[in-house]
């Protein structure tokens, strides 16, 4: 079936959101089930609370106006709610003619339907005050031709036109939420033709072509699980992720790091061929720092580029030698301290030839597809120079030292910019059996210490209690004599 192309809207600028200026999202995650949640709960409390405010300053707007329409939510929807003639077949209790109903025009209780009920109650009363008003159609509820098309089914390439304004009505927009996006929007133009219907058939006929078990197939059932949440489209994709595993990946330890730290260096040794010059000849020295800087501080890669701090890392008032995160940063900003102060100097980590290097590619980065492509190039690195291990590892591997030196996993959570549930759920089964044989052999030589210590310290009592004894005797004959 040919593909016609979609028209995505991704590039255009984005509009400012008032709605978030204030919103302050927790600490997330790496990406953890219990993070992701976490912030969406978050978002939809901050959303609930803003359409409560602005919910009540339409009410106070229309009262201010006299309008003889008021606003109440039910059921999900904004409704109007007003003293109106009788419909028809309704009895007239009060002898009056009149009765108070209140009128569903489908409109959905937040802040972009919000709009659209105070300009409807207006409406309403304006025919309410001319005594113009009629139960028709629109009143009654019966939409008709409206309701018709709308349970028709859609196509991906008509959901896909709106799904960019659909997903950032409902969150903030800024450099993470506008590549979370575009994953799922790319990942769902890969599978689904822009012709092909929105039905449970045409989606589970398509998903079942992806390999059973991979992480491809995962991602595309999360991205259709948003988009058909924000079109309320009620297709059940239960069961259609069985068979997945994440790979389970062994970070290198201590003394991993420093050997493959070396490896750039061999690469450059052992390569041939001709360089057009010598910034390109020595290339491998800036990602052999950028290498030093993800272990030292076990940061997300993103983390690194994403508008540097540099200034900060190179003030003299910096005397503890923390690195800061952006707040532009997947968790926002924070203060990072190295667990292994002493690689800092190892790594040259304050050489200013990387580091005016760093704030180059820093400030040229505008996009997150350009922070995606530093972050990708990096991965190539340590692929090219012949590390078995990705750039993420060392961020694990750094979690994993600050158990092992002892640091508390609130510490280390804050430290590393997540909840204290992602650190103990996520980065404790990357913890090996070597790991915790380490432990417990430390803790049984520091309790061994102890024993020695404390018989130590028995012995000297008892020597003390000797002494005095011998000097309570002289004191006794030298009294004597006396």
């Amino acid at each position: 079936m040919p593909k016609t192309k979609l028209h995505n809207t991704s590039s255009v600028a984005p509009k400012k959101n008032d709605i978030f200026d204030d919103f302050e999202p927790p600490m997330t995650t790496d990406g953890s089930y219990l993070g992701i949640q976490k912030h969406v709960k978050a978002t939809q409390q901050h959303l609930q609370k803003k359409f409560e405010q602005k919910f009540d300053e339409a009410k106070q707007r229309l009262k201010a106006a006299k309008t003889r329409v008021g606003l109440v939510v039910a059921s999900g929807t904004i409704q109007l709610q007003a003293t109106l003639p009788l419909r028809d077949g309704d009895t007239d209790t009060k002898g009056t003619g009149t009765k108070q109903y209140k009128i569903s025009l489908g409109i959905p209780a937040n802040i972009d339907g919000l709009k659209t009920a105070e300009e409807e109650a207006y409406e309403l009363g304006k025919l309410i005050a001319h005594k113009t008003f009629e139960w028709n159609d629109k009143y009654l509820g019966r939409l008709g031709k409206k309701i018709i098309e709308e349970s028709k089914p859609k196509t991906f390439g008509e959901l896909l036109n709106q799904f960019e304004e659909e997903y950032f009505k409902a969150r903030p927009r800024n450099r993470k939420s506008e590549g979370t996006f575009k994953n799922h929007f790319d990942i769902i133009k890969r599978f689904f033709d822009s012709d092909q219907l929105v039905t449970e058939a045409e989606v589970k006929s398509s998903i079942n072509k992806i390999p059973a078990g991979t992480a491809t197939r995962v991602a595309t059932i999360s991205a259709l699980s948003v988009l058909f949440k924000l079109f309320s489209i009620e297709i059940s994709l239960k069961g259609l992720k069985s068979g997945y595993k994440p790979k389970r990946r062994m970070p290198p330890n201590k003394e991993d790091i420093l050997d493959y730290f070396h490896y750039f260096q061999r690469y450059a040794a052992e390569r041939n061929y001709r360089a057009s010059s010598k910034s390109y000849v020595d290339n491998w020295k800036f990602w052999r720092w950028c290498y030093g800087m993800l272990a030292t501080f076990g940061l997300r890669p993103e983390e690194l580029f994403i508008n540097s701090h540099i200034d900060y890392w190179l003030n003299p008032k910096n005397i503890d030698n923390a690195w800061k995160v952006d707040k532009d940063c997947k968790t926002g900003e924070r203060v990072v301290f190295a667990i292994i102060p002493d690689w800092i100097e190892i790594f040259d980590l304050k050489n200013i030839e990387y580091l005016n290097r760093l704030k180059q590619i820093s400030s040229s980065l505008l996009t997150h597809i350009q922070v995606d492509s530093q972050v990708i190039t990096l991965a190539l690195w340590f692929k090219k120079v012949g590390i078995p291990f990705q750039p993420y590892d060392l961020r694990h591997a750094f979690a994993i030292n600050g158990h092992l030196l002892g640091i508390s996993i609130k510490v280390m959570a804050d430290n590393m910019g997540h909840s204290v549930e992602m650190h103990t759920s996520t980065y404790q089964r990357y913890f090996s059996e070597e790991n915790r044989k380490q432990m417990i052999n430390e803790a049984l030589s520091k309790k061994s210490e102890v024993e020695l210590l404390r018989e130590e310290n028995i012995n000297l009592k008892e020597k003390i209690k000797a002494q005095q004894e011998i000097i309570a005797r002289l004191q006794e004959q030298l009294n004597k004599q006396n």
